[in-house]
């Protein structure tokens, strides 16, 4: 009974957040005619729209997908102002070719091809596709329904051959509320937990890889996820003395499986040793979950003597460290919301952490520390914060865009807007860090996406019959 009143708190929850996103959308600046012709059928729920989602299938108006053909037809966006995220920095009046899922073109005046879509930006910003950080995107629904967590592995030993990759489910309906939001890639990420009265996980959680809002996922884009500091000690047998110990214990099983002895204490498995071998010497990404400044010396230090290519996440106190992470080459993947002590491991927190790392020359992407997957699309309001705090603008949206992408390795499918590269970008109603700003159109790897997802159908199914009293 407690369960089914969850779901239904939950239910109304996601009903009041779409109710939400309506006055949002009536806060932003009006659609003048020209923008409302230069929209198409799917910004707007019309039989038209309706017909090319059943055209698509089941899976896409489960899902809110435009069919694969989208992605071969020419598009042309006019007059914008198109932020690359590249050494051409922001170009104003600026149109983008769109065709075969790449960007074909970047200038002025470009010609549109024949049956191309033309859509009249009319100088709103362009930027590339936003990240959506390090969580559960595809791997979590809601938290009181159980059997659709996929993101931790609970059997009391260390396994880093596990990869939440092959649990990511496609057409997961949060994929569809952050997509209309803007955002178009993120990274899968286990979480390691205790496991209370049972078995639990360890301090290294698994493997993820990078996911696309349009259902794909990049393989060649994986890391592996290792949580060190306070809040892993229960992972670690009580201290996070014992954290490194084991890291040692267990890189030297997979650098030497074949000088252990038949009564050796093992940590890993053969599979174990054998995914843990693909991470060191640098060959793959590493992301350590630290905030406290100690820990995320020890991570600088342990790095440096293990030749590993490591990512700090969460970083709570990365500032006071920032020469070192700089000299170290060391990213920081940061929520730029963190401004209380949580815990002793975040006595230095401040909003000024991103703005102090990238003073230093730290470079730094931006998720939030919550794994749930349903406020990602939030997240480039959280950069604004940043911004208020002293991070530059175009470093705040380069911490959603590029610096990711780099990060992670995608950035010929991500983070910048360049000919040749895939069409991964958003055509904004305002200033992308704004609250009020809303994404008017969404291309993922050159797919025009459909702008709407569950909480979308939800409202314009009961909406109007709540302003007529008539909802039952």
């Amino acid at each position: 009974m407690r369960a089914a009143h969850c779901v239904i708190s939950v239910l109304a929850v996601v009903f009041w957040l779409a109710v939400q996103q309506t006055a949002v959308g009536a806060q932003a600046p009006a659609v003048t005619g020209a923008q409302t012709r230069a929209m198409t059928d799917a910004q707007a729920p019309t039989a038209a729209g309706a017909q090319t989602l059943a055209a698509a299938g089941p899976g896409a108006a489960r899902t809110g997908m435009a069919p694969s053909a989208g992605a071969t037809r020419a598009v042309l966006i006019r007059n914008a102002t198109v932020h690359t995220m590249t050494a051409a920095g922001t170009l104003e009046h600026t149109d983008l070719l769109l065709r075969d899922g790449k960007i074909e073109a970047i200038g002025p005046a470009l010609g549109a091809p024949s049956g191309a879509e033309v859509i009249d930006a009319m100088d709103r910003p362009v930027t590339p596709g936003l990240f959506g950080g390090l969580g559960h995107l595809g791997l979590e629904e809601i938290g009181v329904e159980p059997t659709a967590d996929d993101y931790a592995l609970k059997l009391g030993a260390m396994r880093p051959e596990f990869d939440v990759s092959s649990a990511f489910n496609p057409d997961s309906v949060v994929l569809g509320v952050n997509r209309i939001g803007g955002v178009t890639f993120a990274m899968l990420a286990p979480s390691a937990e205790p496991g209370g009265k049972g078995p639990g996980g360890t301090i290294i959680a698994g493997q993820g890889s990078i996911a696309r809002l349009n259902g794909a996922l990049d393989p060649a884009a994986r890391a592996l996820f290792i949580d060190v500091g306070g809040d892993a000690n229960a992972l670690s047998g009580g201290s996070r003395a014992a954290q490194f110990m084991l890291l040692q214990q267990a890189l030297a099983e997979a650098r030497a499986p074949k000088s252990l002895l038949p009564g050796d204490m093992r940590l890993l498995t053969p599979g174990g040793r054998e995914a843990l071998a693909t991470y060191m010497e640098g060959r793959a990404l590493v992301v350590f979950d630290a905030d406290r400044a100690s820990d995320i010396r020890q991570v600088i230090a342990f790095a440096r003597r293990e030749k590993l290519h490591v990512v700090i996440k969460g970083g709570v106190e990365a500032w006071r460290v920032a020469p070192e992470l700089a000299a170290a080459r060391i990213p920081v993947v940061l929520n730029p919301l963190d401004n209380l002590p949580a815990s002793f491991d975040a006595v230095g927190a401040t909003l000024e952490n991103a703005a102090r790392l990238n003073s230093a020359g730290v470079k730094i992407a931006f998720s939030f520390d919550d794994p749930q997957p349903h406020n990602i699309r939030k997240l480039r309001q959280a950069a604004g914060v940043a911004v208020a705090h002293g991070l530059p603008w175009d470093a705040a949206l380069a911490a959603l865009t590029r610096n990711p992408a780099e990060i992670f390795g995608v950035v010929k499918s991500n983070g910048t807007l360049e000919r040749g590269h895939a069409a991964d970008l958003v055509l904004w109603s305002g200033d992308p860090l704004e609250v009020t700003t809303l994404a008017d159109r969404v291309f993922i790897q050159g797919e025009a996406l459909a702008m709407r997802s569950r909480q979308t159908e939800l409202r314009d199914r009961y909406l109007q019959k709540l302003r007529a009293n008539a909802a039952r």
